[in-house]
């Protein structure tokens, strides 16, 4: 029988947050996987309770920071259902150009920063030598394509993280002509580094494949902000009915909570995104990745990192229709008297579909809320991904070193984001 002895990794890298994983052997075989998001709870559901719906926004998007963007939009859109507000025209293209700034940053940040350096086979992303040209490419590809992000965020939202421009009704700055013919240029001459990054990451040729179930937020027009939950089975869940469809399952050793779809565990994401909606890109971002499109829908986990470089071209691709179609002016708020109210907020985080929930009173103050974010939605599926590639792993004898490394790098295929969802990597390996 192949042995293995104890294994312990005190630190999973590059990632965001601290998770745990336990790992029981018997007789060859992975026995018990436990997957623990162990980041101290911050409250944050609690923290809701008894503030004025105007500063609830701002306070949700502290639970993150790369991702704090996400979770104004998401709970800016639970606001504005509890108070009845349908948003102008203007302030749901902002808002787009919100979401497609964060993308563009948040995955280049993923795919370069955290996941690179493992086809390299580097510790870390500073490992890149700037001196051999396909490591000087690679690091200044990383560097741009993040920079275009952000400058499109500081533009239309204030800032990349924490964005003071959104507010409930609108928006209270809007970009000037310069910045948008800036922004416009700056897209442009990024497009051909994303298509270096999508050409690097449809070559790196890991792959891990068990049959599992997605869901996404699919709109008639690939994005991020609005339309039906859709299935693996083409079903439709309306936002509203969200909670009658997800199954909420206590994992007593993770300070974050799981949740199932009919009873199986699910996977949202990119890959879940392109799996369900790839025939819904822009249209220039379809015709120049051509038959790259056709390795979707794929139940390989690896393709989740492939998915988020198409993403950054189709926000690349989108925000450039965007500003080339439309002339932003200033336009008021608009204000609502409160009421008693529950209010919905369900968008398509970077990292997968997150849910808000607010009921709120007569006198303006929110009485209770929930959050549902991807990393706990994806908890199960991680969970069982990592009891089959073990298995199957110790089946090839493979070393403790190689185990540990290909656990660290499915892990962060996901992308997970523990500060999110424990409102990583210790192993503890049992044998």
């Amino acid at each position: 029988m192949h042995q293995v002895d104890d294994i312990t990794i005190d630190q999973l890298t590059k990632i965001e947050g601290d998770c745990s994983l336990n790992v029981k052997v018997v007789d060859g075989k992975a026995e018990k996987v436990e997957f623990a998001l162990v980041e101290s709870k911050r409250f944050y559901t609690e923290a809701m309770k008894g503030k004025p719906i105007a500063a609830i926004p701002q306070l949700l998007a502290r639970i993150c920071g790369t991702c704090s963007n996400a979770h104004i939009m998401a709970d800016l859109e639970a606001c504005e259902s509890a108070l009845g507000i349908t948003p102008s025209k203007q302030t749901m293209l902002l808002r787009n150009l919100t979401m497609y700034g964060l993308n563009i940053r948040d995955h280049a940040l993923h795919l370069y920063l955290f996941v690179l350096p493992d086809a390299y086979k580097k510790d870390s992303f500073l490992d890149f030598d700037e001196n051999i040209p396909e490591e000087h490419n690679i690091l200044h590809d990383a560097f741009d394509i993040k920079a275009v992000g952000n400058f499109l965020s500081i533009l239309i939202a204030g800032r990349s993280v924490h964005a003071p421009y959104p507010t409930i009704g609108g928006f209270i700055h809007f970009p000037d002509k310069a910045g948008i013919e800036e922004a416009k240029k700056k897209l442009e001459e990024i497009r051909p580094a994303v298509l270096r990054t999508i050409e690097l990451f449809k070559n790196i040729p890991w792959k891990f494949d068990r049959q599992a179930s997605f869901m996404a937020l699919v709109p008639e027009r690939y994005g991020f902000l609005t339309g039906c939950i859709r299935t693996s089975e083409n079903e439709c869940i309306e936002e509203k009915d969200f909670r009658s469809h997800l199954e909420h399952v206590v994992v007593p050793y993770s300070q974050a909570s799981a949740y199932k779809y009919a009873g199986k565990s699910y996977m949202v994401g990119s890959l879940a995104r392109m799996n369900l909606a790839k025939d819904n890109l822009n249209e220039r971002t379809k015709k120049t990745l051509g038959d790259t499109l056709n390795l979707f829908p794929s139940t390989n986990v690896y393709m989740n990192n492939l998915a988020q470089a198409i993403e950054i071209l189709h926000s690349v691709d989108e925000s450039l229709d965007i500003l080339n179609q439309n002339e932003f002016k200033p336009e008021p708020v608009i204000k609502a008297p409160f009421r008693d109210a529950v209010g919905i907020g369900v968008i398509e985080a970077p990292r997968g579909t997150l849910y808000h929930k607010i009921v709120l009173g007569a006198d303006g103050i929110v009485k209770e809320g929930e959050i549902i974010v991807p990393t706990g939605q994806n908890q199960i599926n991680i969970e069982t991904d990592i009891g089959v590639l073990v298995n199957d792993l110790l089946e090839k004898k493979t070393s403790k070193d190689e185990i540990k490394f290909e656990i660290e790098k499915l892990i962060r295929a996901y992308d997970p984001c523990i500060s999110c969802a424990s409102h990583f990597l210790t192993l503890n390996w049992e044998e």
